[in-house]
């Protein structure tokens, strides 16, 4: 099961009550669906919860029953008995006679439930919502444009702020925004495919500080290790000029203990002398041993 799969799953948990919330959720799915004409109204879906909850949504909604179910891969439903499709029609405020192409009605969504539930429709039959662990993606695809830029207004109207585009010839209203998408999942109806998506943000986002913290450290460790090798080269310059001998007991001690831990860094190896160092003498030191090899005059 895909993530898309289980949010819609949830979503048809949920009970089929009130009549006008039923008529609601049937517009949205006849609107998003597709395949909607005068001859015939076709239903595909791969979701076997929603394909168990459409006979009863639209029994609820239109008080009838699907002409043909055909059951495969994909779950088909058809309705081509005209008196059905007018009376369809008729309960969506749809008349072919006076618009050529079909909208959304908002005369069936003045209660908050309603617009719910003909969002919920809407995504269950022309919606999908990509794995979070991947990205973050969710859409709403209809081949209709005017309902896509009239749903587009619903749900500006309910605060949210889709992005829309072309693709393929349908129109596509989607979310990009973690935040977007959990308010919306959660708003349908889907609260767990919510926080779904919220614990997979948490879950980058707590990746994510991990290698920052990783490549810090890194980069800190590789900055330490190009400090000791140049510090040790400078030791051993030191000892092939004839100068190491000459050193005070001090620098000396420092040589030697620079010597036998070339991965510590200052703070480190300042807390290896009897009595430990503070970091800036012991820095003091290291940079006068480099400053020594250094010195052609010596």
């Amino acid at each position: 099961m895909s993530f898309s799969s289980d949010a819609k799953a949830e979503l048809c948990k949920d009970f089929i009550n009130k009549k006008c919330c039923a008529l609601a959720e049937a517009s949205g799915v006849l609107l998003y669906c597709g395949a909607v004409g005068l001859d015939q109204i076709k239903l595909v879906t791969e979701s076997p919860d929603f394909a168990a909850r459409l006979p009863k949504l639209f029994h609820r909604a239109f008080r009838l029953d699907f002409d043909e179910v055909q059951e495969g891969s994909k779950y088909c439903f058809l309705l081509t008995d005209r008196e059905k499709i007018a009376a369809v029609f008729e309960a969506i405020g749809y008349s072919p006679a006076e618009s050529i192409s079909l909208h959304v009605n908002y005369g069936l969504l003045e209660k908050d439930c309603c617009r719910v539930s003909f969002l919920r429709g809407a995504f269950l039959s022309g919606g999908s919502v990509t794995d979070p662990a991947k990205r973050y993606h969710l859409e709403l695809a209809t081949n209709h444009h005017k309902v896509s830029r009239e749903t587009e207004n619903l749900l500006m109207d309910q605060g949210f702020a889709p992005k829309a585009t072309l693709r393929n010839g349908s129109s596509i209203l989607y979310f990009k925004q973690s935040e977007a998408i959990e308010d919306f999942l959660a708003w349908l109806g889907a609260p767990v495919a919510a926080m779904g998506v919220m614990e997979a943000k948490i879950e980058k986002d707590m990746k994510n500080k991990i290698n920052r913290i990783v490549n810090c450290d890194n980069a800190n460790t590789s900055k330490v290790v190009e400090a000791a090798q140049t510090q040790i080269a400078a030791i051993r310059t030191l000892r092939e000029q004839g100068k190491y001998e000459a050193l005070p007991e001090k620098l000396k001690e420092t040589a030697r203990l620079r010597e036998q831990n070339p991965e510590a860094n200052l703070q480190e190896l300042a807390e290896l002398f009897d009595p430990p160092l503070t970091k800036s003498a012991l820095n003091h030191r290291l940079r006068k041993l480099c400053e020594l090899s250094t010195d052609e005059s010596g």
